[in-house]
């Protein structure tokens, strides 16, 4: 199952859009938010290709309220988890989280396969070694929408991944 990961969209709809209809051609099956989304109305684009999203919210919340009432609508497309999520898809244990201490923090307790974050705007893939003697796969997508990113060479990114096979690609967004 591929999986698309994004995080740190901040309002921005049309760049978020592009990178789930680019992971859909690919094959995705599912969409990771790892927060900073803001207004649930960022969605709107994405969800018209019937992608699952699911949500969590970050440090730039955005109405909650408004989040939860467009979830209800959408007949399961959207899950807003809150502060942070625990998915299974395809018997993969994964952990979503905005920030990269608590999602290094989960990483480590070897709990689960695939451990998501946000936050930094650097997109990045590590082998996080964890206490039970193994690794666990640590993912941040960096900002979809480009801002706050480290230089123009890495703005726009998102990670395409399978959970088959385990592997993880930082994609730039084609925009």
């Amino acid at each position: 199952m591929k999986i698309c990961i994004v995080s740190d969209s901040h309002d921005r709809a049309e760049p978020l859009a592009a990178a789930v209809m680019q992971a859909h051609a690919e094959g995705a099956q599912a969409v990771i938010h790892c927060g900073d989304l803001i207004g649930a109305n960022t969605l709107r684009a994405s969800l018209k290709l019937g992608v699952p999203i699911h949500v969590v919210h970050g440090n730039n919340i955005g109405d909650q309220m408004a989040m939860h009432r467009m979830m209800t609508k959408t007949n399961g497309l959207i899950t807003y988890h809150g502060q942070d999520a625990e998915l299974e898809l395809v018997g993969k244990r994964i952990f979503v989280t905005h920030f990269p201490h608590y999602g290094r923090a989960m990483a480590c307790t070897g709990d689960y396969d695939l451990v998501c974050c946000g936050h930094s705007h650097i997109a990045e893939v590590v082998r996080q070694p964890n206490i039970k003697g193994g690794q666990t796969l640590l993912v941040n997508p960096g900002s979809v929408s480009g801002l706050g990113a480290p230089s123009a060479d890495v703005a726009f990114t998102w990670i395409l991944g399978d959970l088959n096979s385990m592997t993880f690609e930082i994609q730039t967004l084609k925009y």
